[in-house]
């Protein structure tokens, strides 16, 4: 029995792929139930060990963290699995991306055109939040992006695609 009010499940922190198992069995129960579901993931994910999740999820947020190779390989990923991943969520259900806008890492106007015109290349609908950084943690070692930098790069995805919002700002 469902509570009232609830309208579904979001599956996120950490990695909620790592435990896939997990994910697609609590959104077959939530598809019975009649309850959304929503998943939060960085989209590093094989695409052969998780296709059955596909169908059963109503909504996708996946972090593209740039879109060069140096970069994912930087961060110890695969820009090509992301991609793929991305492909395949959007065959199945809606997908917003998050791009995080780390100074000196990703904040080209030319990566974002080569991202937007890519994402709008899969479909111009997809979502994309250009999100503005701040030094936290491990990562203190620059200042947080600037807001012009954040409008700048929205304003440039927007070119290609239709839904672009901004965060953190």
């Amino acid at each position: 029995m469902v509570p009232y009010g609830n309208i579904g499940v979001a599956f996120t922190y950490n990695e909620p792929m790592i435990g896939y198992e997990y994910v697609r069995d609590t959104a077959r129960c939530c598809r019975e139930e009649g309850l959304k579901t929503a998943v939060v993931t960085n989209g590093s994910v094989f695409l052969e060990e998780t296709e059955e999740i596909f169908p059963l999820i109503d909504a996708w947020n996946i972090d593209l963290k740039g879109f060069t190779k140096q970069y994912y390989r930087k961060l110890g990923g695969s820009l090509e699995i992301v991609k793929e991943f991305i492909c395949r969520a959007n065959e199945y259900g809606h997908v917003e991306l998050t791009t995080l806008i780390v100074p000196g890492e990703n904040d080209k106007e030319e990566e974002m055109r080569a991202m937007a015109s890519w994402i709008a290349s899969v479909d111009p609908e997809i979502v994309l939040h250009v999100t503005r950084f701040f030094p936290n943690w491990n990562m203190q070692d620059r200042g947080p992006t600037s807001v012009e930098q954040v409008y700048h790069l929205a304003e440039t995805a927007g070119r290609y695609l239709e839904n672009v919002y901004t965060g953190n700002c």
